[in-house]
């Protein structure tokens, strides 16, 4: 049965180009991205984890750890590191699991029959400071993957884990935000005193809260 949005993220502890890894001890009380490669040394990887490297400081800023995951061993993983470090002007940091008995890759559904019965696809998990997952996106291998967008919904996540608001379509950090439904309209101005524009009595923008 595949994961859905809400389910616990199923733990594990691996083997890791930073050596032995738990999960859960890794990402302690903060948020997580777990994402697979279909195999190391391929390119549309290689360009993936350089970004995600170069985005590392982004990620901290938001409580997030971030671990990749491809079927390869640690060994291979060390190994094709250097060769991202090299391509992509990086230094990777984050762990990169070895996943060899594809246990990890079945437990969290990244293997498409379809798609491909021995490599996974190009999955990636957000996973909440509760163990929940929080969003799920799923590319086929030929598609890089879009990590500005990533940061996004992180920042959607974050928001609205903490306040009655939800964000609009492309909606960016510092932007305005919608009131959910639950909250009366006569009940705003207590709740967000930033002020709200009634567009229609379901559509309501307010500032960001946090902000």
């Amino acid at each position: 049965m595949s994961l859905r949005l809400g389910d616990k993220a199923p733990d594990f502890t691996a083997d890791s180009s930073l050596g032995q890894i738990n999960l859960y001890e890794y990402l302690g009380d903060g948020w997580g991205v777990l994402f697979s490669h279909p195999a190391d040394y391929t390119p549309v990887c290689t360009t993936e984890l350089g970004r995600t490297a170069a985005l590392q400081d982004e990620f901290a800023k938001r409580n997030t750890k971030v671990l990749a995951l491809s079927v390869d061993s640690a060994e291979s993983h060390r190994s094709w590191i250097k060769d991202i470090n090299e391509t992509q002007h990086v230094d990777v940091q984050f762990p990169i699991i070895a996943d060899e008995d594809r246990k990890i890759a079945e437990a969290y559904d990244m293997i498409h029959p379809n798609a491909s019965v021995n490599a996974t696809v190009r999955s990636l998990f957000i996973i909440g400071p509760d163990k929940a997952i929080k969003l799920i996106i799923t590319y086929p291998a030929s598609t890089g993957r879009n990590f500005v967008e990533i940061l996004r919904v992180i920042d959607s996540l974050q928001l609205t884990a903490y306040h009655s608001v939800a964000t609009p379509a492309d909606w960016k950090d510092g932007e305005d935000v919608v009131v959910v439904p639950a909250i009366k309209t006569e009940d705003i101005p207590a709740k967000f005193p930033k002020g709200f524009t009634e567009i229609k009595p379901y559509l309501r923008l307010t500032p960001q809260p946090n902000k």
